[in-house]
């Protein structure tokens, strides 16, 4: 924290499909709503120049970092790329400096995920970091991981991603015993693949509340707080889930408006209607945590708004002041404790 009680936000001023405006907006709304002091990383004449179109921003911490280079939305991560002295790489060097306690960017996914792990490293007995996505429901919320950040995974990973899911929901969401469920294609512990069977008998062998396999429909249900998957399928559930509420609000404007009737009605249920909306627009929910890493970093949408940003960091600064890492850790090691005496046992 800096020495004013702020806690402090590193954030990716060039990351986003809606380039540098977005970000500048939404991190400037941050730091005049909530106790955070941003610092954004760019190139400082860009960032200068949004700053100046939003207007007076004098009196809002916000602090500009310099960072020349920009890694493009769509751009393979290679070594060039890593040698590039980019937003993202400057915001994550900050947190590693100690001039910052967390870090968010709605920009290149896989960018994000490899150039954390090697400034931040990971945390003790994890192997790969997950993307946890916030998927609303009618009686709160479910957490599925990973979200994309691996598309192949070993059954230890989803083992590690249950732990720390858990915590996550525990800490953060002040659930006390998260039910962690196994996505599959059936609920009997027959069903799926090698992976997900593997995966089915160490959970259950597990001290997680671990209530078994589920399915797509249970992600929406009341049955499950976490979802373990690999980041490939949990990519589609999360695209498919976005698109699915956008579609289904458009199609409902469309009804509501047929007659005069169905007008009346939508004008004596809007402010329902508007906090549906809310509930299910992403961009309430500002990102998605890397769990794993050693640092608190939340990836964003590309199509992030100014408010999915301001969010972003809310959910940064919240993640910050939980203390979920220190938990992690906790249970991580435990984990390991776990493996060396089956690895000794076998022996």
């Amino acid at each position: 924290m800096s020495a004013n009680g702020k806690v402090r936000v590193a954030v990716d001023a060039m990351g986003g499909d809606f380039g540098v405006t977005v970000a500048v907006e939404g991190a400037v709304a941050a730091s005049r709503a909530m106790n955070v002091h941003v610092l954004l990383a760019g190139p400082r004449p860009r960032i200068e120049e949004a700053l100046r179109a939003t207007g007076d921003v004098d009196d809002a911490p916000i602090e500009i970092v310099e960072a020349p280079d920009v890694i493009g939305m769509d751009e393979k991560v290679s070594r060039t790329t890593l040698r590039k002295r980019s937003s993202i790489q400057v915001a994550l060097e900050l947190m590693r400096a100690g001039r910052a306690d967390a870090f968010f960017s709605a920009g290149n996914t896989a960018a994000c995920w490899t150039i954390a792990k090697m400034v931040l490293g990971t945390l003790d007995e994890v192997d790969r970091p997950a993307l946890a996505a916030v998927l609303p429901k009618p009686l709160g919320r479910t957490v599925i991981l990973d979200a994309g950040a691996n598309a192949r995974c070993k059954a230890r990973h989803l083992e590690e991603f249950a732990i720390m899911g858990t915590v996550y929901v525990r800490r953060v969401f002040g659930v006390p015993e998260p039910r962690v469920g196994l996505m599959s294609m059936g609920e009997e512990a027959n069903k799926g693949n090698d992976l997900t069977k593997e995966v089915h008998e160490a959970l259950r062998g597990s001290a997680l509340n671990f209530i078994g396999n589920v399915e797509g429909q249970d992600i929406f249900g009341d049955s499950v707080d976490v979802v373990v998957m690999d980041g490939f399928t949990g990519n589609v559930v999360l695209k498919a889930s976005e698109g699915l509420a956008l579609s289904m609000m458009r199609l409902l404007r469309e009804e509501l408006g047929r007659t005069p009737l169905t007008r009346l009605g939508a004008l004596l249920s809007k402010r329902a209607f508007r906090a549906v909306r809310r509930r299910i627009d992403p961009a309430e929910h500002g990102g998605a945590p890397l769990l794993g890493v050693s640092g608190c970093c939340f990836i964003g949408h590309g199509k992030s708004t100014p408010l999915a940003v301001t969010q972003g960091i809310r959910a940064a600064k919240r993640f910050f002041e939980s203390g979920v890492n220190e938990e992690l850790r906790g249970a991580l090691r435990t984990l390991a404790l776990q493996r060396v005496s089956a690895t000794v046992g076998i022996a």
